[in-house]
């Protein structure tokens, strides 16, 4: 990409994401998990927003609102009970139960620490991903296909990784602040984020020249990332709302 086709991108995006910060975007017709996301205030409530957060974005609000996220305080008993007629797509009754649980016995705050856990090693946000997976998993043993789908896996090759892009789309919530993301975890830096790669912004890599990568896996999330880092070497992430937009709307032609 050559110094005037760069600064032109550039420009486009950084109007795009003056355009899109604004709490009202989330409420124009298009739902996002955001827009439930910003009425909690626990941690845990606001990460089952993000792993929901897949599938047609309408029902994906419809199904979070209908959730009682006052149940992560309840005994288990009654989470089971609550939740017997409750599911979303690969998620059956069981599996949302079961992610209640789970987060049941995680206490508010350990997310984040356990996070950091993770993360101070390297710098690398997804091995602070990797720590919380793992704690799930000592939290609660139970497995079927639509909750692993739910919290992911720690695959045993890097070639095997997947964008991990509801993870990603949590840590850019709690990490980033503005008028739309949370900024609820400090100690993040925002450099160190890696894009939520989902279709759109996929398909919107490529149509603007960001990126090359054909594969949908983490390597093509760290190229988008690194690409914006040419715009904003301290916030590549603050993009990807604008890109996600550009994308849904079918504004990116072929």
């Amino acid at each position: 990409m050559n110094g005037n086709a760069s600064t032109g991108l550039r420009e486009l995006l950084e109007a795009e994401v003056a355009r899109r910060n604004d709490p009202a975007e989330l409420l124009s017709g298009r739902p996002d998990p955001l827009l439930v996301a910003r009425e909690q205030r626990d941690d845990r409530a606001i990460l089952l927003c993000a792993l929901f957060g897949y599938g047609d974005a309408g029902r994906v609000v419809a199904f979070l609102k209908r959730l009682d996220f006052s149940l992560l305080r309840a005994d288990e008993a009654r989470i089971k009970k609550a939740l017997s007629d409750r599911y979303y797509r690969f998620q059956a009754s069981e599996d949302v139960a079961q992610i209640f649980l789970t987060l049941r016995r995680i206490e508010e705050g350990e997310l984040r620490e356990r996070f950091m856990r993770g993360y101070r090693r390297d710098g690398r946000v997804i091995d602070g991903v990797f720590e919380l997976i793992g704690l799930f998993g000592a939290r609660n043993a139970f497995e079927s296909r639509g909750y692993r789908f739910l919290i992911g896996t720690i695959p045993a090759k890097r070639s095997a990784w997947s964008p991990y892009k509801r993870w990603m789309m949590f840590l850019r919530w709690m990490v980033r602040k503005d008028r739309l993301d949370l900024g609820r975890w400090k100690g993040v830096a925002r450099s160190d984020l890696v894009i939520p790669l989902d279709t759109h912004t996929f398909r919107v890599g490529h149509g603007l020249g960001l990126l090359k990568r054909k594969s949908y896996d983490w390597k093509a999330a760290v190229e988008l990332t690194q690409s914006l880092k040419e715009f904003s070497s301290d916030d590549p992430v603050k993009y990807d709302f604008a890109l996600y937009r550009i994308g849904q709307e079918g504004r990116l032609k072929a």
